[in-house]
């Protein structure tokens, strides 16, 4: 653990990263994956990420921001980049300059492009059904398509769309299969790029699809998934954490801001600097964490910085608590959270240190 101080880091396991990668690799066939490390790679650590998966042969990776682009662009010159959110209209240059490629997902961006004399690579977004970004009207598209690849300035590089439920209601993601499949079939000459599988569609349908050249990973490309039964994937990041203090409480102490808990008797109270600033919202009120392999319960309001867990006398100073990671997942928190596992791990906060482990057998 090197520059940082506090005892509280999050542990990215790379070998379980790269297994991830692989099994999705399985799922598709003879196609490329494109890692998603947008919102700094889920809250993992996008440049870390990035590096790792470079050095292991990939070269193309997908972001959400132009700010998410320009920051992988400075580390690495020759990797491609996609950013599949908005890109304003003045800002093309910076795209063009940087070597970013971006999304048509309207038609003042398209019209945009059409009008510039700007060296451009874009991916063309088709909106089959999610009504986000991206054009509907497939007569309109396949003009696009047309006269885009007209203007020797611009490559377009890319056409791919996005599931609303590739995880549930299979109905109303094959009727998205079906549009873009159809839409695909009305243009002469399709762009090198097709991709539509996000991390569910990639595990559960992929192998179905042969006119798909790439598919993205997301979610679990970090061993996470909304479906079920998951796929093969493994957890990536074990949120951790050191007691710094021991308290004892006597009958009717209390604990914390507004008091709001009251010992009932002799307690053992153990202190951990992580709070609602680092991710550990005040909603995990009453949940548990893991010490030396017992969970224990979370008490009191948890704070900006710290948080209370009521243990025995076997907890010392010293010891490692494991928020999520070990018996405790993420699932586990999103659950008690009533939210989704995305949301867990990317609110894990920048000030948290990304601790990179290599080596470890999987």
């Amino acid at each position: 653990m090197i520059n940082h101080y506090r005892p509280t880091w999050a542990e990215i396991n790379l070998n379980h990263l790269w297994h991830n990668y692989s099994e999705a690799k399985k799922e598709a066939p003879n196609k490329e994956v494109i890692p998603v490390i947008k919102a700094n790679a889920y809250g993992h650590g996008a440049i870390p990420i990035f590096k790792f998966l470079y050095q292991r042969g990939v070269r193309f990776f997908a972001v959400s921001l132009l700010e998410e682009a320009l920051e992988l662009r400075k580390v690495l010159n020759d990797a491609s980049i996609l950013m599949m959110g908005p890109l304003l209209i003045e800002d093309l240059q910076i795209a063009s300059d940087n070597r970013i490629e971006f999304t048509i997902y309207d038609i003042p961006i398209y019209e945009a492009v059409m009008k510039s004399n700007l060296k451009l690579t874009c991916h063309l977004k088709i909106d089959s059904g999610m009504s986000r970004y991206g054009l509907i009207e497939p007569k309109m598209i396949i003009d696009v398509v047309s006269n885009l690849q007209s203007k020797k300035n611009i490559d377009l590089k890319g056409i791919y769309t996005h599931f609303a439920t590739a995880n549930e209601n299979e109905e109303f993601y094959f009727n998205q299969v079906i549009r873009m499949k159809n839409i695909l079939d009305q243009i002469k000459v399709k762009p090198r790029m097709i991709h539509m599988s996000n991390s569910s569609s990639t595990f559960k349908y992929e192998k179905k699809y042969d006119f798909t050249t790439h598919v993205r990973l997301g979610i679990s490309l970090y061993g996470l998934s909304l479906d079920d039964p998951k796929p093969n994937i493994i957890p990536v990041m074990s949120l951790k954490s050191k007691v710094v203090q021991i308290k004892e409480l006597h009958n009717g102490d209390s604990l914390g801001y507004g008091a709001t808990y009251k010992a009932k008797g002799h307690e053992f109270i153990a202190i951990l600097p992580i709070g609602y600033a680092d991710g550990l919202i005040r909603k995990n009120k009453n949940g548990c964490v893991e010490i030396n392999s017992k969970k224990y319960k979370i008490v009191g309001i948890i704070c900006m910085d710290a948080c209370f867990i009521k243990v025995d006398e076997t907890v010392h100073v010293g010891d490692v608590a494991t928020i999520f990671g070990g018996i405790i997942t993420v699932d586990d928190i999103a659950k008690r959270l009533n939210t989704i596992n995305y949301e867990v791990v990317t609110s894990v906060s920048n000030r948290v240190p990304r601790i990179m482990v290599e080596g470890a057998k999987i």
